[in-house]
């Protein structure tokens, strides 16, 4: 007998932790009158010094106009260190930001977004704040949850109706609450899914395990439609395509690091599985993930250099979550970082404590053996992401937060953190989250940017910080950092994004934490 299409659909939701049928995610509430001010009819971010996305240095003083949801001018307005001559400032503003001494970034996008599910945060609100709170203002979900409610949320989000990033809807291949097509299984399901999911609003597919031809036809008919395409290549179909496989079908974007080292490989074909491996204990499939670090061909290689040009010449953009995993090499410091006790809410914690259950909660008896495994698979994990970049590749940021102890917002900005590790300078970073992740987005639609730049024309979404994020990454987090006051011999905390803007309107992003807060004291009260 036939599993139901319904059926095969709620066990795949339940292996990648996504809402189920019978589970309630809360939509988020309607934005209140005091959240967010604006759009205004001509706003002015005053003396700021920008930076646009590009990979350009910093510029300052600079004004930014922006009417309504637009910008419209970019003017320079001084030179540091001599008074602004205020005659040549560009005048007429309904509403107006100091923004002398402040930075400005584009609105950072994640690209490897899920809303979570209602055991994790029963009210999608508090993921949608983290994000804000953090300076991003567009995800695209994979999914963020299920078809129909991420499109009612998506369509309220371009409303600005409620408290949440932009939202791009990427789902798997089969699902949909109202999809009669069955299981997926050859090459015309595949493109009758896609026909299906386009009607919906679907903006892309987010590929696990399938089978190439059917993988094929489903990117085919995805480009046809103009939606986008990115894949986890799961261990499970990496016997028959990895991540250069995948490139060379077609694919636009791969997510974490599976089918990469298995492009590489010396010795074998596929990973030499232990005898007693079972890819459904997850501390097994975790772990052995590592022990792939020096079973492939060396850095600088022919064979390394072979696979970055290929990428290239596909356009592949490579997505990491390197942060999704940051906890395999130091669980102890994951599980203790400072933003837990205040932010993290109680049902999200025990979802993250080890369990044979809980997807990514694989920690059952981690070992000093698994922690220097996985030290050294980042090692030439990041050695690849840095001369891809160098090369010319697009490396993008996302968090893939919810899982592993890597919450909301606060794994975006160490994903960020670890890109400079891997030797990315912070403004290579900071454009890896703003023009190369936009443009993830809009080439499959066949569209110009519409975000992800500061320039005149496009929308209205920034990031304004105190301190200077080229200096020091840390002043992103919500948290921001400790330093020592050499005044008072004190330590002050210091950064945090002050203002996120998204369509032109300034969101306070200090409340949006304290919003998080509360929700996180209330349920702790509650229990």
């Amino acid at each position: 007998m036939k599993p139901s299409p319904k059926l095969l659909v709620i066990s795949l939701l339940l292996v990648f932790n996504l809402p189920t049928f019978s589970q309630t995610l809360n939509p988020p509430p309607d934005r209140r009158a005091d959240e967010g001010e604006g759009p205004f009819k001509r706003l002015i971010i005053r003396g700021a010094t920008v930076i646009d996305g590009s990979g350009a240095p910093p510029q300052g003083p600079m004004d930014i106009v922006i009417e309504n949801n637009r910008i419209v001018q970019i003017a320079n307005v001084g030179t540091p260190g001599i008074p602004i001559n205020e005659s040549s400032r560009p005048q007429g503003a309904t509403k107006e930001i100091d923004a002398h001494g402040s930075y400005v970034m584009p609105g950072f996008i994640n690209l490897h977004a899920h809303v979570g599910g209602a055991a994790k945060s029963p009210n999608s609100e508090y993921p949608f704040k983290l994000w804000m709170a953090h300076g991003i203002t567009t995800i695209r979900g994979v999914p963020a949850a299920n078809i129909n409610w991420t499109q009612r949320v998506k369509k309220r989000s371009a409303e600005n109706k409620i408290v949440a990033p932009r939202i791009f809807a990427f789902q798997i291949m089969g699902q949909g609450e109202d999809w009669k097509g069955g299981p997926i299984y050859n090459e015309e399901k595949a493109r009758e899914w896609v026909e299906y999911a386009a009607k919906k609003g679907v903006d892309g597919i987010k590929f696990f395990n399938k089978d190439p031809e059917i993988f094929k036809a489903a990117i085919d008919a995805a480009h046809e439609n103009g939606m986008g395409t990115v894949a986890h290549l799961t261990q499970l179909m990496l016997g028959r395509t990895t991540a250069i496989d995948a490139a060379r079908l077609g694919l636009d974007n791969m997510t974490h690091f599976y089918g990469l080292f298995e492009s590489l490989y010396r010795g074998n074909d596929i990973q030499p599985w232990p005898a007693g491996f079972n890819y459904n204990n997850e501390q097994n499939r975790f772990s052995r993930v590592a022990y792939n670090w020096d079973k492939i061909h060396p850095r600088g290689s022919e064979k390394w250099q072979a696979l970055i040009n290929e990428f290239l010449e596909l356009d592949f953009i490579i997505d990491p979550t390197m942060t999704a995993y940051l906890a395999s090499r130091d669980v102890t410091r994951e599980r203790l970082a400072e933003w837990h006790e205040k932010y993290t809410l109680p049902t999200l914690w025990d979802f993250y404590k080890p369990s044979r259950i809980n997807h990514g909660s694989y920690f059952y008896n981690w070992t000093s053996w698994d922690e220097i495994a996985w030290k050294n698979f980042y090692k030439v994990w990041m050695s690849f992401l840095n001369d891809y970049k160098n090369a010319g590749g697009r490396v993008t940021v996302s968090d893939d937060a919810s899982f592993i102890y890597n919450l909301w917002g606060f794994g975006y900005i160490q994903e960020m953190e670890l890109l400079q590790e891997a030797g990315f300078h912070p403004l290579e970073v900071i454009r890896a989250a703003t023009m190369h992740a936009a443009q993830a987005i809009h080439e499959p639609k066949g569209k110009k940017l519409e975000f992800g730049l500061i320039r005149p024309g496009l929308l209205a979404d920034l990031v304004i910080v105190d301190e200077n994020p080229i200096e020091n990454l840390k002043v992103l987090y919500g948290t921001g950092f400790l330093r020592l006051n050499d005044e008072t011999n004190e330590l002050d905390r210091v950064g945090g994004v002050k203002y996120t803007i998204k369509d032109g309107i300034i969101y306070d992003a200090k409340q949006l934490l304290a919003d998080v807060a509360k929700m996180v004291e209330d349920q702790k009260k509650n229990r």
